[in-house]
């Protein structure tokens, strides 16, 4: 059973994943939540807020709004396309999504596809590739269309946009000038879009309207 104020999702269809508590491995505390994620376009399976300020904000545009978590992959990123987190788009009814592809993390737009970065040689490198069997601290600001996207404290070159286009890194995801999102909501947990299957679990969660870093 997950914390009163966090719920279950499956918002497009649901497979064999499953997010339970565990109660053998923390970041910190006791307990963290525990995704097992199925391989499968359908194997969709989430966690969030059942009612968050930090939603309201963000659905009003009122930004900038920021996300912290603690993140760990039993497996590697493969060069398969996955998302493990989530944020709805009221803007355009389509998710923005956080995952990997290519062996990295990256950032994907649902309404084109397009991609941060580019799967370039360039745009490839000048992401991460998550460890395994570790926690990591990631972190997300967005404010307009300005997006900023930290590891462990460091933040990510390639998973930054601030309007200027950088060639094979950020420069498709700026060929949509006006967009601008609207978030309503944030999910946590594992869609794949080819056979990859993984278990992530995921602690200390905070979202709200500033930073708080890694170590709060």
């Amino acid at each position: 059973m997950l914390d009163p104020n966090w719920e279950v999702s499956t918002t497009n269809c649901m497979g064999t994943g499953t997010v339970t508590m565990d109660g053998t491995i923390a970041h910190e505390g006791t307990r963290s939540v525990r995704v097992n994620g199925g391989g499968g376009y359908c194997n969709h399976v989430f966690f969030r807020p059942k009612m968050s300020p930090w939603m309201a904000t963000a659905g009003a545009g009122a930004g900038p709004v920021y996300a912290r978590f603690f993140v760990r992959f039993e497996k590697p990123l493969t060069q398969s396309h996955v998302t493990f987190l989530a944020l709805r788009d009221e803007s355009e009814m389509k998710d923005l999504r956080m995952g990997g592809q290519s062996e990295i993390l990256m950032w994907n737009r649902e309404s084109d596809d397009a991609t941060l970065p580019e799967l370039s040689p360039t745009g490839i490198g000048m992401s991460a590739k998550p460890e395994t069997g570790k926690w990591l601290c990631v972190e997300l600001s967005i404010d307009g269309q300005k997006l900023e996207t930290w590891l462990n404290g460091e933040p990510v070159a390639g998973l930054i946009v601030e309007g200027e286009p950088t060639p094979d890194v950020d420069a498709q995801w700026l060929r949509k000038a006006d967009w601008r999102p609207q978030l309503s909501d944030i999910r946590f947990g594992w869609e794949s879009y080819g056979s990859d299957e993984n278990t992530l679990w995921f602690d200390d969660v905070v979202l709200g309207p500033s930073r708080v870093g890694c170590g709060s």
